[in-house]
């Protein structure tokens, strides 16, 4: 199964949700551990979380110049990573290599790393978003949308919504992802597919987590009203 079901449950809610109000409330309920698809990432400053814990300390344990803590974050936050990278740029290969470049070039800087306002795996996802940035300026890439099998989140969502949109392609769904602002898209792709929360994604973008909410709202609705007729 492909990793599409947290941004089609999210397209369920806005196509049975009128009112925005209503719609952030869904949203954010959809958001809770119970529904959430997970990206393996905790956030580094719970201190009653233990993986956050252990997060933190092989980050400071990495700036530090402990490779095999850096090795073991890598392990944590590749699989998330990719995935961003990977719906951005349609290619397996070129995702890997921009995935690795993304782990090199954040190596060279954790040093510069510091916790204040920033979560880990938010700033590994900046790296990888310039890199796709410049991926895209430097060739001029033509963006090609494929079916590639993705491990699945947890999200599960039954709607007559969902029934309809299930029938709807992942190349159609992700060209509409991608037709959306840069902003927009961006915050879909790290919300929906890479999983990451309200606060990793305010903190990648840097926007405040009320901007956050803002702009996934302005988005799913922009591209709930692109769905077929009938699952309006």
């Amino acid at each position: 199964m492909r990793n599409t079901s947290g941004l089609r449950m999210a397209l369920s809610l806005a196509l049975a949700t009128p009112d925005d109000r209503s719609l952030l409330i869904a949203l954010a309920v959809a958001d809770s551990p119970a529904y959430a698809p997970s990206n393996g990432g905790s956030s580094p400053h719970d201190d009653n979380d233990p993986e956050a814990s252990r997060l933190r300390a092989l980050v400071d344990l990495a700036k530090e110049g402990d490779a095999e803590a850096f090795g073991q974050l890598y392990d944590h936050y590749v699989s998330g990573v990719f995935r961003f990278v990977y719906y951005r740029v349609g290619s397996q290969q070129l995702a890997e290599d921009l995935t690795s470049e993304t782990f090199v070039r954040g190596l060279r800087a954790i040093q510069r790393f510091n916790w204040q306002g920033k979560d880990f795996g938010a700033w590994l996802t900046t790296i990888a978003r310039n890199l796709v940035a410049d991926h895209f300026k430097s060739s001029r890439a033509r963006l090609e949308i494929v079916a590639e099998t993705i491990p699945e989140g947890k999200v599960t969502v039954a709607s007559p919504e969902q029934e309809v949109l299930a029938l709807i392609s992942n190349e159609m769904l992700f060209e509409a992802v991608n037709s959306l602002p840069n902003e927009q898209r961006d915050c879909i792709l790290m919300r929906f597919i890479q999983g990451m929360s309200i606060a990793q994604t305010a903190a990648a973008l840097g926007r405040s987590e009320g901007a956050i909410k803002q702009l996934q709202l302005r988005a799913v609705r922009s591209l709930a009203k692109t769905m077929p007729e009938d699952a309006r």
